[in-house]
C-alpha cells in the first residue's frame, strides 16, 4: 500500500468512526424529545439500525449501490471502490451513511410503531430502497450523476430520502393518541429531557464533520478545511435563525426549535459543503433554521405526528440543500453565475428522490399494516413501549409506580431489577 493510499485509508476509518458515533447522537436526541415512557424504545431502535441495518446493507445494499452499473439504474456484482481505497474501509464508511437514513425514520414514527415492524422497515430501507436511489446519484454510472447532479455528502441521497420516507410512514401509522383535537388543533407532548436531546444534537454536530469532510475519501484534499468550515457555519446560522424566529413567533427562545434549527443547517449544507463559499453556507443555514419552524407548523396542520421533527429537519431541508447547490454553487449556480442548468438538474434530482422515498415507504407501510401490523395496540401505547417491548423503564422513578407492586429497585425479594412488563404497573397519571 502506497503512502497516499495508506493515509487515505486512515482518514476514511477515522471519519467512519465519527459517522457511526452519530448514532449515539440520534439515540440521545430521540430519547430526550419523546416522552419518558418511550425513551428505551427509541434507543433500542437505534440499535436495530446499527445491527440489522448495517448487516443487510453490507451483504446486499452495498452491491446494489456500488456494483457494476446496469442501465444507469442499479448496481450489481463486484463493488467498484474509488480512490484506490481498500474495500473494507470504503464499506465501513458507507455503512454509516446507510444506517443514518434509517435513523431519520426512527424519530418520526416514535411512540407507536411496533418494534418488529421497525426491524423490517430498516432491513428493506438499508437493503433496497436507499441503495437503489443513491446509485442514481453516487453509483458508477447512475443516471442522475451522469446528468451532473451535485450532492457531495447526501442532502438528497440520505436526508431527502429518509425524511420523505419518514413522512409517509408517520402518516400511515397515524398520530399518537390525543395528539390532535377534533377541531384540528395540536396538543403538545412535553419532551422527557431537553438537556439529553441537546447532548444528542451536539454529538450529531460533531459527527457531521466526518460525514461531510470524510466524503472526500481523501486526506490530501485541499477542500477539507473549507468543507469543515462550511459545515460549522451552516449549523451555527441554522441555530441562530431558529432562536430569533422562535422568539418572534412564540415569545420565547424555544430549545427544541433551536436544536432542530442547527440540525437543519447541517442537513442543508451537506449537499453543497464542497461547492459553496462560507457566506453562502451562512445563508443556507439561516434559511434552514427558519424553514424548519415553518415546516413543523405545516405538518401539524396536516395532522402528521412527528415527535422529533425528522420530516422538517431532514426531508424539507434536504430538499432545500439540494436546491441551494443549484443556486449558490461557486462555479455554476443560478445566483452566482446566472447559469440555470445545474439548478434544473438539482430540482429534478431532489423531486425524484422525494417521490421515491414517499412511494417506497408507502408501499412498505401498507404491506406491513396488512401483514405483521404497523402500530401497537392502544393500551400498549398508553403504557409505554419501554415496558411493553423491552420490559424495563428508562429511569428508576419510584413515584411512578403503584405501592401495591411492592417494588424497590435493588431490594425486590426475588430480583434486583425490573425485567418484565408484568413486574410494573401502569405509570400513575
Amino acid at each position: 500500500m502506497t503512502t497516499p493510499v495508506a493515509l487515505n485509508t486512515v482518514w476514511v476509518i477515522l471519519t467512519s468512526a465519527l459517522v457511526l458515533f452519530m448514532e449515539g447522537g440520534f439515540s440521545l436526541l430521540e430519547a430526550g424529545l419523546v416522552r419518558t415512557k418511550n425513551a428505551v424504545n427509541v434507543t433500542m431502535k437505534i440499535f436495530v439500525d446499527l445491527t440489522f441495518g448495517a448487516l443487510v446493507f453490507y451483504v446486499i445494499g452495498l452491491h446494489l449501490l456500488f456494483g457494476r452499473d446496469v442501465a444507469h439504474v442499479i448496481g450489481i456484482g463486484r463493488i467498484l471502490v474509488p480512490n484506490g481505497l481498500p474495500l473494507a474501509g470504503f464499506a465501513l464508511f458507507e455503512i454509516g451513511f446507510a444506517i443514518a437514513t434509517a435513523s431519520i425514520i426512527s424519530g418520526a414514527v416514535a411512540e407507536r410503531m411496533k418494534f418488529s415492524a421497525y426491524i423490517l422497515v430498516v432491513a428493506i430501507t438499508c437493503g433496497l430502497v436507499y441503495p437503489v436511489s443513491t446509485h442514481w446519484i453516487w453509483g458508477n454510472g447512475g443516471w442522475l450523476g451522469r446528468l451532473g447532479m451535485e450532492d457531495f455528502a447526501g442532502s438528497a441521497a440520505i436526508h431527502t430520502l429518509g425524511g420523505f420516507m419518514a413522512l409517509a410512514l408517520a402518516h400511515i401509522a397515524g398520530p399518537r393518541k390525543n395528539r390532535f383535537n377534533a377541531d384540528g388543533s395540536a396538543n403538545v407532548f412535553a419532551p422527557s429531557n431537553i438537556p439529553l436531546a441537546s447532548a444528542g444534537a451536539f454529538i450529531l454536530w460533531f459527527g457531521w464533520f466526518g460525514f461531510n469532510a470524510g466524503s472526500t475519501l481523501d486526506a490530501h484534499s485541499v477542500q477539507l478545511a473549507a468543507i469543515a468550515l462550511n459545515t460549522f457555519l451552516a449549523a451555527a446560522a441554522g441555530g441562530m435563525s431558529a432562536i430569533v424566529v422562535s422568539i418572534f413567533k412564540f415569545g420565547v427562545a424555544d430549545p427544541s426549535m433551536t436544536i432542530n434549527g442547527s440540525l437543519a443547517g447541517l442537513v442543508a449544507i451537506t449537499a453543497g459543503c464542497a461547492y459553496v463559499q462560507p457566506w453562502a453556507a451562512i445563508l443556507i443555514g439561516i434559511a434552514a433554521g427558519t424553514l424548519v419552524i415553518w415546516a413543523t407548523g405545516w405538518l401539524d396542520k396536516l395532522q402528521v405526528d412527528d415527535p422529533v421533527g425528522a420530516v422538517a429537519v431532514h426531508g424539507v431541508n434536504g430538499l432545500l440543500g439540494t436546491l441551494a447547490v443549484g443556486l449558490l454553487d461557486s462555479r455554476q449556480g443560478l445566483l452566482t453565475t446566472g447559469h440555470v442548468h445545474l439548478f434544473l438538474i438539482q430540482l429534478l434530482g431532489g423531486v425524484v428522490v422525494a417521490i421515491w422515498g414517499l412511494a417506497s415507504a408507502t408501499g412498505i407501510g401498507m404491506l406491513l399494516k396488512r401483514t405483521v401490523g404497523l402500530r401497537v395496540p392502544e393500551e400498549h401505547e398508553e403504557e409505554g413501549l419501554d415496558i411493553v417491548a423491552h420490559g424495563i423503564p428508562a429511569y428508576n422513578e419510584l413515584e411512578r409506580f403503584s405501592d401495591a407492586t411492592q417494588i424497590v429497585f435493588g431490594k425486590h425479594p426475588d430480583k434486583s431489577v425490573v425485567t418484565t412488563a408484568s413486574d410494573v404497573t401502569k405509570p400513575v397519571g
